[in-house]
């Protein structure tokens, strides 16, 4: 039988501090498994594919072979390019996704983590969620790309060993190095770039009860529209477009495209493609992380103030 003194509580043991903000961000994680089943769903189709074009790598490369140095470059690297692309994509339309629905779904979530049942703050939770498309979403993407280039290369390379075409070309041409350090600078540009768009779409997750589609795109439909038949400029249009594709434009030397030097056609290194410099001091990148910020703190008062009923 256990003594009185065996139930007393030990109160000099030391507490470990709650960290509710690290928790929330892992019950984001948990919650939307999407967030990392879409990106190797999007890689396992990739390295399907891949097997599939192994069958006749060695045809492949023997034509490669013969092609001069920029198109060898090109074809060469092109899977690998792909691969980073279609990666970052469903990145994009995966933080797009969640942002739009993030707050809305909870407030009609009616289980034990209903959303004021929490002992978390309105400041705390809203940032937790923004940290998803910020940070969690763009190291899922960078990780699924390194994972799948990788078993790709050891592919490659075990298939061409079999056939006895040799590995030296694959490895000394795609240059997976300078690829990977130019996906990670398009990934980190991108996130800042699209930063007032997922801004947006979390204040008005926080803020529309239901169609918070219609509620994010019409607005800005309507400006449009307005500023057309009533000045006939299209600012609005412009703004809209140099937010979807204007990091590109301002992150990058337009004149290199892809890995060609469009002015002379000659390989180039993609590191010399990146701008970052022009990139980090454009007003167009600082004038959107501001709005981005006045977007989430509007998303917290949002949430503090819309009754969950």
């Amino acid at each position: 039988m256990s003594s009185a003194a065996d139930n007393v509580i030990d109160t000099s043991a030391p507490v470990k501090p709650i960290h509710p903000f690290s928790w929330t961000v892992r019950r984001e994680i948990w919650e939307h498994r999407a967030l990392w089943i879409a990106p190797l769903s999007v890689a396992g189709l990739i390295l399907f594919g891949f097997l599939i074009q192994l069958l006749n790598l060695s045809k492949i490369m023997i034509s490669v072979n013969h092609l001069p140095p920029m198109p060898r470059f090109v074809a060469l690297a092109a899977p690998f390019t792909f691969t980073s692309a279609a990666l970052m994509m469903t990145g994009v339309v995966l933080s797009v996704s969640y942002c739009l629905s993030a707050l809305g779904n909870e407030r009609r979530d009616r289980s034990i983590l209903f959303w004021k049942s929490l002992p978390v703050s309105d400041t705390t939770a809203v940032l937790a969620k923004a940290v998803v498309p910020f940070a969690i979403v763009p190291v899922i993407v960078i990780a699924a790309v390194l994972a799948t280039q990788l078993i790709m290369l050891l592919l490659g390379s075990l298939a061409l060993t079999i056939s006895g075409a040799g590995t030296s070309a694959i490895w000394s041409h795609a240059t997976l190095a300078r690829l990977d350090l130019t996906m990670l600078y398009t990934v980190v540009t991108g996130v800042l770039w699209y930063a007032p768009i997922y801004g947006w779409l979390l204040m008005i997750s926080s803020f529309a009860r239901r169609a918070a589609f219609l509620w994010a795109v019409l607005p800005w439909l309507g400006l449009f529209i307005l500023e057309k038949l009533t000045l006939g400029t299209n600012y609005v249009a412009a703004l809209i477009s140099d937010r979807l594709i204007g990091g590109m434009q301002i992150g990058f030397n337009v004149q290199h495209y892809g890995h060609v030097n469009i002015k002379t056609m000659q390989m180039i290194n993609p590191l010399t493609a990146i701008a970052a410099r022009h990139f980090f001091l454009s007003s167009g990148l600082w004038l959107g992380l501001v709005a981005a910020a006045a977007f989430i703190a509007a998303a917290v008062w949002f949430r503090r103030m819309r009754d969950p009923g």
